[in-house]
């Protein structure tokens, strides 16, 4: 088991975000973290990566680092978070070659000394992703699908465990989607856990196979995808009359 939350809950200027959250997540299970703003997602990411930790007794194991119990820094090593927050600290004048590079020490900007070995990594990370001929210009002459692809090369130079898309189409063109889409099922050929948060269900790909749905800082339901994915559980989810189409593996919901 990579993730053990066992009734978690998080109160924030007197408001509780999340609010008695189980979930278990096993080794090489992809999830798809769903919810409309202010569910709590983004929360329940930063708790997962060691930012904040649970009140009122609930207890977190990530990775195997027990919150409360031992050093967390480490964490966020093992953990690649790819974030629309995260892109827009990135400072405009580093090369994505640097930004990469600062992944394996979990910082923004490059602050620490890297090696040859480093850089050859780096390099093959970005042959990987096809942004090699980006590699030293900066950072806020990009695209946003090149900015996008970057900020993933910043999460793969640490070989993570766990890698979070988090929201990661918004400004996206059509194009950029799809190269993204085919860059996450390669992904998960890798044998990595994969969790894609979004509020979007044509957003979901066919390599996953788990869905948590939160709802106003709670677990709604959770599971197998195609349970979870369902007409009546999702009108109850939403609290509204939903239809819900699948095509091609890929689910698709619209209002009444």
């Amino acid at each position: 088991m990579i993730i053990d939350l066992q009734n978690v809950s998080y109160r924030k200027n007197g408001k509780m975000i999340l609010d008695g959250v189980n979930w278990q997540v096993e080794d090489g299970e992809h999830w798809i973290i769903l919810g409309l703003n202010g569910s709590g997602k983004t929360t329940l990411l930063n708790l997962i990566n060691g930012y904040i930790f649970p009140v009122y007794g609930g207890s977190a194991n990530v990775l195997g680092y027990q919150f409360g119990n031992c050093p967390i820094a480490d964490l966020r090593k093992h953990i690649g978070w790819i974030s629309n927050s995260l892109a827009q600290n990135i400072p405009v004048n580093d090369t994505p070659l640097e930004i990469i590079l600062s992944g394996k020490f979990a910082s923004i900007g490059l602050w620490d000394k890297v090696s040859d070995e480093d850089v050859s990594k780096a390099e093959g990370i970005m042959e990987k992703l096809g942004i090699m001929k980006l590699r030293d210009r900066t950072y806020g002459s990009l695209s946003q699908g090149e900015k996008q692809k970057v900020i993933i090369g910043r999460a793969l130079i640490s070989d993570p465990d766990i890698i979070i898309f988090d929201e990661a189409c918004n400004g996206l063109d059509i194009f950029a989607k799809k190269d993204l889409y085919n860059l996450i099922e390669k992904l998960a050929q890798d044998k990595k856990s994969i969790f894609f948060v979004t509020h979007n269900t044509d957003e979901i790909l066919p390599i996953f196979n788990k869905a948590l749905l939160l709802k106003n800082g709670q677990v709604h339901s959770k599971g197998d995808l195609k349970t979870v994915i369902q007409q009546e559980n999702l009108q109850d989810f939403y609290g509204s009359d939903v239809d819900v189409f699948e095509r091609n593996n890929r689910f698709f919901i619209f209002a009444k």
